[in-house]
């Protein structure tokens, strides 16, 4: 199991007009602070990014061996619309996300299906036939296609995993999610009926005591729930709560591997 970092974790330190961090310094960064070995990014971070400047990004981090694994649209997708409109510029986003995330060297694409999509099997089908379209292109650019869990058509990981099985193909898989999966009720369950779809799976955080215990939900339990599924794909740390963003991420590391340590003893 590789460990690697979203780039949303350290975003007080990339947005602004003046960051403390820049997008092209964030591969030796996280090489330097924390030892992690590939990064995850949200596409808000390349918008007004042309051609050349995202071929700078991945030549820099493959230069410092702390390459771009999956590009994330947080903005879910209108995939199960019956507007044709909304349909094509939801489709037309899609393809110039593969596009980049495939000039980036990214292993995968990660997307969500707008909540308001139809529950019904007519709307699933409709769904499923749009994600196909979707995932034809992922293939042409030998990348693989995740599916994050969203409220609604895929709020849980029956109707998440249903989903993936509807459109089929070895290219498409569920991008789990810590937070998500405590916030179900039964993380264990959850990451255990996802985990199987995924090759990343992401480690989210949200508070740590002044002694470094994750206060939120029990980390164990989250990562005990990926091993025993035998996940070897990779985890992608993720603090998403307030304060010092490197001393989470860093307290964020320690407990995982802690977790992992268990695990294999």
């Amino acid at each position: 199991m590789l460990l690697t970092l979203s780039a949303k974790s350290l975003g007080p330190m990339l947005e602004g007009k003046k960051p403390k961090l820049e997008l092209l310094e964030l591969p030796q960064f996280t090489m330097d602070e924390f030892g992690l070995h590939g990064l995850n990014l949200q596409t808000k971070y390349l918008a007004g990014w042309g051609i050349e400047a995202i071929d700078r990004l991945r030549d820099q981090a493959d230069k410092v061996g702390c390459p771009w694994l999956t590009l994330i649209e947080e903005q879910a997708q209108p995939l199960g619309d019956t507007s044709e409109k909304k349909l094509a510029q939801a489709l037309d986003r899609l393809d110039r996300v593969l596009r980049v995330a495939h000039r980036l060297g990214c292993a995968g694409v990660a997307i969500g299906v707008e909540h308001k999509a139809p529950e019904d099997e007519a709307g699933l089908e409709r769904v499923a036939e749009r994600l196909k379209e979707v995932l034809a292109n992922a293939e042409r650019l030998e990348m693989n296609l995740l599916l994050s869990p969203q409220p609604g058509l895929t709020s849980t990981p029956e109707r998440l995993t249903g989903l993936i099985r509807k459109v089929g193909g070895f290219r498409i898989g569920s991008l789990p999610d810590f937070e998500a999966a405590s916030d179900s009720g039964d993380a264990a369950g959850y990451l255990r009926s996802l985990t199987p779809y995924a090759s990343a799976v992401t480690a989210a955080t949200t508070k740590f005591s002044a002694k470094g215990k994750h206060e939120a939900f029990d980390l164990s339990t989250c990562v005990e729930a990926i091993k025993s599924v035998g996940f070897e794909g990779t985890l992608s740390l993720e603090y998403r709560g307030p304060g010092d963003p490197i001393q989470a991420i860093q307290a964020t590391k320690q407990a995982i591997e802690q977790g992992l340590e268990v695990e294999s003893s």
